[in-house]
């Protein structure tokens, strides 16, 4: 990730203010955890934590990128 983690109360995070969770691949396109594992977050161990973290890098691929829209609809079609 090219942002930096963020460290609220003491515990280490991966969220860098992004928060917008991609619809079909059900994660945060910021820092990449699912909306349950940033719901838990703070009740999670350092562990558990720690063992999140070294998932997200692999998770990147999940998300697609946009198409262009309408636009590359069209683009795409011919039209």
């Amino acid at each position: 990730m090219s942002e930096t983690p963020i460290s609220q109360q003491g515990i280490e995070s991966p969220c860098v203010r992004i928060c917008v969770v991609h619809p079909e691949a059900r994660i945060c396109t910021g820092c990449l955890r699912t909306p349950e594992e940033i719901g838990n977050w703070l009740r999670m161990s350092p562990d558990e934590r720690r063992a999140v973290m070294a998932e997200l890098p692999d998770r990147a691929g999940l998300l697609k990128r946009r198409r262009g829209g309408r636009r590359g609809k069209i683009e795409r079609n011919g039209g």
